[in-house]
């Protein structure tokens, strides 16, 4: 699986350098890299700021302008999302981690406010390539972490990007919010009850940097 996403990525990667190379001079198409670190969890009704794991997000990207103003920028990262869950009740006490690893799409408006600053949205598309989830407990009957499985998890993940950056020369930072809108878990029949575990979307911001050849 590992080779097939280096593959993967350096195919995307070839392709979108070799746009820049014919069509840099035209439109001022530009390839660049970036990265930075996700601050994630999963919400089922409201997004709140509990269970946060922290994380990171890798990756390659191609802006496209449209006019000096008007930019179209798809994107291609490796980005870890999920939750930490600290629980303490009558029968255990631990925590338990979702990380859950996605070949994320978003393909975004880029709206220049000034010559420096931009804002940015659109949807995003994600496909899940593996599920690790892991569980310390007080109690060592409550290991529900070896009952889930990659299978347990939906493959595909859609939602929302917005964000906002500062961009120079070659360099650039800026921060990101995605919205899920596809629940992460899969529904789950148990003693003839229907239920999804877990049962929540993905909320993740990144704090990014790009890197612009």
């Amino acid at each position: 699986m590992k080779k097939l996403i280096l593959t993967t990525l350096s195919l995307v990667a070839f392709t979108f350098s070799n746009a820049q190379t014919n069509d840099n001079t035209a439109t001022g198409a530009s390839f660049g890299v970036k990265g930075g670190v996700n601050f994630s969890n999963l919400y089922t009704e409201d997004v709140d700021d509990n269970n946060v794991l922290t994380s990171f997000n890798v990756g390659i990207f191609v802006t496209m302008p449209i006019t000096e103003f008007l930019a179209i920028q798809p994107e291609v990262l490796y980005s870890r999302k999920g939750a930490e869950l600290v629980y303490n009740n009558a029968f255990a006490t631990g925590t338990a981690k979702f990380k859950l690893n996605y070949i994320e799409v978003p393909v975004l408006l880029k709206i220049n406010l000034t010559k420096n600053f931009n804002v940015h949205a659109g949807p995003y598309f994600a496909y899940l390539i593996d599920a690790d989830v892991t569980n310390e407990s007080s109690s060592g009957n409550f290991d529900f972490e070896e009952n889930l499985s990659n299978d347990d998890f939906n493959k595909f993940d859609y939602g929302l990007s917005a964000g906002l950056g500062f961009d120079f020369d070659s360099f650039g930072i800026g921060a990101r919010y995605n919205y899920g809108l596809a629940k992460v878990g899969k529904e789950r029949d148990f003693l003839g009850t229907n239920y999804t575990f877990p049962d929540g979307k993905n909320s993740n911001l990144s704090i990014y940097a790009a890197f612009k050849f």
